[in-house]
């Protein structure tokens, strides 16, 4: 698809893994509660739109595996419900200040490219995971970036 956009989703995997996400199908990508990441979710990922899922907080820190976006960004209803993990009770149905996608697995890596080896590989220069300071839980990914990671995740 001419028009497909990268994107690399963080995940601690003690709180969501990438197994989880195999085991679920399709999951909501909710929770998100930064704005230049909700812009992304709610403004810029589409349908079709690949995923690196890497996951943050762990030994080692890597991405492991692909995923797809199914469903465009739309209102994240966790943020109304007081019973969720991340409610902000300044978001409503009628005024929804978050948003999310829906995602599904796609390729298992058989080796996970590690954040070292992001920071070392040549092409991977600028990936946005690999820099001082860069937290944000959702991130553009290049496609050169999205084929130097997934040709070496898959072997």
């Amino acid at each position: 698809m001419a028009d497909r956009k990268y994107w690399l989703f963080k995940s601690e995997p003690n709180a969501y893994s990438y197994a989880d996400l195999q085991k679920d199908g399709v999951a909501e990508w909710d929770g998100v509660r930064n704005y230049q990441a909700r812009n992304l979710l709610r403004d810029d990922i589409k349908e079709g739109d690949g995923i690196l899922f890497y996951h943050s907080n762990a030994a080692p820190m890597a991405v492991v595996g692909t995923a797809i976006v199914v469903r465009s960004g739309y209102p994240d209803s966790t943020a109304w419900d007081p019973k969720s993990a991340h409610p902000d009770s300044k978001s409503s149905p009628d005024e929804p200040r978050w948003y999310m996608v829906d995602i599904k697995a796609d390729q298992e890596f058989k080796e996970p490219v590690t954040l070292e080896a992001i920071k070392v590989l040549p092409g991977l220069e600028k990936m946005m995971v690999g820099q001082r300071g860069a937290r944000l839980s959702v991130q553009p990914v290049s496609s050169e970036e999205w084929n130097i990671v997934t040709k070496l995740g898959l072997g």
